[in-house]
């Protein structure tokens, strides 16, 4: 994979907490994971718009209906976090 080296300007608070995680050296990687995150939840907001536009919005029970299927995963988190 080729990279680019380039220059931000972020918030440090953010920074700060990120190489509290990560340490010095894992910062790049842990902004680039960050970056691909984002890129694919605004792909999936562009797909489900058009998908919408196309065949109408989704029933509330359906949306409901997934809700209680699907974990939570903050919920996941938490509880291999306490295990």
């Amino acid at each position: 994979m080729a990279t680019e080296k380039v220059s931000l300007t972020l918030d440090e608070t953010l920074v700060n907490a990120a190489r509290d995680l990560v340490g010095r050296r894992g910062l790049s990687g842990y902004v680039n994971q960050a970056l691909r995150h984002q890129l694919q939840r605004h792909r999936l907001t562009g797909l489900l718009e058009e998908l919408e536009a196309e065949a109408g919005p989704i029933d509330s029970r359906v949306i409901e209906e997934v809700r209680r299927e699907w974990p939570d995963p903050a919920e996941e988190e938490s509880l291999r976090r306490s295990a």
